[in-house]
């Protein structure tokens, strides 16, 4: 489910009836038959002009913020990776991944910005194409994570095993980014641009797939982060009976990256979950308001994992944090 998801449905939701409206509606019932807004329902009494302005300010101000500190952070990964650190290492090179996968998802974000202020002004290649950058980077993302556990994993629960020469570490890089292509391609082919009172909306073209796509996520989400904690249990089983400090630094760091891209995308799947039953027309309106701004709010949180990634990378990881106060005394000297 994408970032435009709240804002068309709640425009769809608020009910403020004039003959321009009404036509409207019955346009997009004939256009589109498979949607079904429930006009004849007391839920569609449920007004929402306030949850539409905070969105429109808040969220485009916040995706501002959060698409400057990306590309700072991302792009500054690249270079150190790329000049300095080299892609020998299997995990530089993992992480090296997840810095494009952050990139891609961050390229749509100005895109949404734009959408809660005007509504959608891109046309529909426009709303395929940023659906699209939208589902690679997420899935690219967890799957990249779930490959660095993995192979932390194996580091340190299996230090004698030969996995580093194993084919389907070095070749897991380019099946992750098929499927994720694959998958966001699919979800990108079954949207749509539509009007409706002048405005125009980046949706799914039924209810059913809308909620489909959700659904899938939520359990895409739960088993990367099913395996995510039985690996650390084991990594954390491991290092308490070793005592080795080594060990200690070889699963910090990405266990901080996993760590919050949980706390951020954990609530935001919950709140989705949530989100999808709200369809039914027996909904409480109040319900649905406290859904839409809790909506904003993990989806704000959520959001901005593509910019706390190449922080941790930055800041906690002892050796590009070194890499980068060479690269700060080089550039003060010129």
């Amino acid at each position: 489910m994408s970032c435009s998801d709240t804002r068309s449905s709640i425009i769809q939701c608020t009910n403020i009836r004039d003959p321009n409206l009404d036509k409207s509606d019955t346009n997009m019932t004939e256009e589109y038959p498979d949607l079904n807004y429930h006009t004849d329902y007391e839920d569609q009494l449920c007004r929402k002009e306030e949850v539409v302005k905070v969105g429109a300010i808040l969220i485009p101000l916040f995706f501002t913020a959060v698409v400057v500190l990306s590309c700072i952070g991302n792009i500054l990964v690249l270079v150190i990776l790329a000049l300095y650190k080299g892609l020998k290492s299997l995990t530089n090179f993992f992480i090296l991944n997840l810095a494009v996968s952050d990139l891609l998802f961050t390229f749509g974000l100005p895109f949404w910005a734009s959408y809660y202020i005007w509504g959608w002004t891109f046309g529909e290649a426009g709303c395929k194409a940023v659906k699209f950058l939208f589902y690679v980077g997420f899935y690219s993302s967890v799957l990249f994570l779930t490959l660095m556990t993995v192979q932390r994993y194996m580091a340190v629960v299996h230090p004698l095993s030969d996995w580093e020469r194993c084919r389907c570490f070095s070749l897991a890089p380019f099946v992750i980014w098929i499927l994720s292509g694959t998958v966001a391609l699919l979800g990108s082919l079954h949207s749509r641009v539509m009007t409706q009172s002048d405005s125009q909306y980046c949706e799914y073209g039924t209810f059913e797939w809308k909620s489909a796509v959700a659904y899938f996520q939520n359990a895409f989400f739960f088993i990367a982060f099913v395996i995510m904690g039985y690996c650390y249990g084991r990594m954390l089983r491991t290092i308490t009976k070793s005592q080795a400090k080594s060990d200690h630094k070889t699963v910090r760091i990405t266990f901080f990256i996993v760590l919050l891209f949980f706390i951020g995308w954990a609530p935001y799947n919950i709140v989705m979950f949530l989100k999808s039953l709200t369809i039914h027309p027996f909904t409480d309106c109040d319900v649905s308001i406290r859904l839409d701004y809790a909506y904003y709010a993990c989806r704000m949180l959520a959001f901005s994992h593509c910019c706390i990634n190449p922080a941790i990378l930055i800041f906690v990881d002892a050796k590009f944090c070194n890499t980068l106060r060479e690269i700060s005394k080089k550039v003060c000297s010129v």
